[in-house]
């Protein structure tokens, strides 16, 4: 049975049990700790705490594109910097180039590991996603903090679930989230 996340808890257990973000951003709050940033952020800063009592701040990333870029700056030349910010300018700046541009979770990482690129680089990998997405074997990619759509994904890929329906998905999920260790799908 999962613990109750309380300032007693060893940073073993919780480490090793399945936490809505929402649960853990209360938990900062309740103790002083800043409740902003991605789960995994969130996550680091309660183990920092559990495990020694100091209170982490956040780290903040130094974004290429201070808040008065405009979107006339960017052109096709424009050089990706390290900790490229995908602001509503750039949005801007790529919906005018591709019309139907969204940050993917595939360009999101292009951008973070691709710094020195151009962006006729973003636009190309863009147009390679999308024929990628053709074939019938796409499947998009899930980031590392989405472990109920991971879970979700895999129980229904498993033949041996072929008939089976959401609601049988979610009884497994609900059944393996609280209890310690990988929240994987293992069949």
């Amino acid at each position: 049975m999962r613990p109750e996340l309380t300032r007693d808890l060893d940073v073993h257990n919780f480490r090793d049990f399945y936490w809505l973000k929402e649960e853990l951003q209360s938990f900062c709050r309740e103790n002083g700790i800043s409740a902003s940033g991605s789960k995994t952020e969130l996550t680091e800063r309660i183990a920092i705490f559990l495990d020694t009592g100091k209170i982490e701040k956040p780290t903040r990333k130094r974004s290429f594109f201070s808040t008065e870029t405009k979107l006339e700056e960017l052109n096709l030349d424009t050089v990706i910097a390290e900790n490229h910010r995908c602001s509503q300018v750039v949005r801007g700046f790529f919906q005018s180039v591709i019309p139907k541009f969204h940050f993917s979770t595939h360009i999101q990482n292009y951008f973070k590991a691709n710094a020195g690129k151009t962006y006729r680089d973003v636009v190309e990998a863009w147009y390679e996603e999308e024929e990628r997405k053709k074939d019938p074997s796409y499947k998009k990619q899930i980031g590392p903090q989405f472990e109920y759509n991971q879970f979700i994904r895999d129980y229904f890929a498993d033949p041996q679930n072929k008939n089976k329906k959401q609601e049988d998905a979610i009884k497994a999920w609900n059944a393996i989230k609280v209890l310690p260790g990988s929240n994987k799908y293992k069949g």
